[in-house]
């Protein structure tokens, strides 16, 4: 087995550890670029995120890119959600108590189950988060009541990659592949040329939610694994390779 990580630039590094210590050999090509969102718009989204009663944090990148904007100023009076472990970690990180989504689920459904987020009448939610992304999590918060905004901190973009990158991974012997959302599954799709997709579908994919594990089996790949999370213990499970 031989593993490709796809995380953004600075995010790989607690899987490399990892395969390291177990003697997995791996490769890391980012495929997805995290970038900084225009500032312009941050002074109108902070006065809404300053007057919410509770934020929810959508990944790590979220609460990074929040942080910067805020210059550290975390307000101490407000409830905060965490959609998976590493965001939990980040929000910890910075001083911030925070509720994470269960660890049977943790991603957007898992957090709708937690008991304070269902009567939610006259509350105001803002969500931190990067440009696009699914609106299932402020449909389902807007029908218990809440009245509910976005704060999006930073943008993705897909990175350049030489047209010979692809073939190198194929003469690595890379085996399995390690996705981590639904974007970074179509940026590999999009930079791996057509005549090497025979090799690409044959590869294991670990993905994160059931969402991606369906974007992956609709692009023709067929061993797919769904961890159920993107932090590394759920990636090391669905791998095998958890202590």
């Amino acid at each position: 087995m031989k593993l490709l990580l796809t995380r953004p630039e600075g995010r790989n590094q607690s899987m490399a550890e990892a395969l390291s210590q177990r003697g997995v050999p791996f490769t890391i090509a980012p495929l997805l670029q995290v970038v900084a969102n225009d500032a312009a718009d941050h002074e109108h989204k902070k006065k809404l995120f300053y007057q919410s009663d509770i934020i929810i944090f959508i990944s790590t990148n979220a609460v990074e890119y929040a942080d910067t904007a805020l210059a550290s100023d975390w307000p101490k009076d407000k409830q905060y959600f965490a959609v998976g472990q590493a965001t939990y970690a980040a929000l910890q990180a910075k001083g911030i108590t925070a509720t994470e989504a269960p660890e049977s689920c943790q991603q957007t459904e898992g957090l709708l189950t937690l008991p304070s987020l269902q009567a939610l009448t006259a509350k105001r939610i803002t969500i931190v988060r990067g440009v696009g992304g699914r609106e299932a999590l402020a449909s389902a918060l807007a029908e218990r009541g809440a009245q509910v905004d976005y704060w999006e901190v930073y943008r993705r973009a897909c990175p350049e990659f030489d047209p010979s990158t692809a073939f190198e991974w194929q003469a690595q012997a890379i085996d399995t592949i390690v996705i981590t959302s639904g974007e970074i599954l179509a940026n590999l799709i999009t930079l791996v040329p057509k005549e090497l997709f025979a090799w690409l579908h044959a590869c294991h994919i670990i993905v994160p939610s059931e969402r991606v594990y369906n974007q992956a089996i609709a692009a023709g790949f067929t061993r797919v694994t769904n961890a159920k999370a993107a932090n590394r213990d759920a990636v090391l499970t669905a791998l095998g390779l958890q202590d």
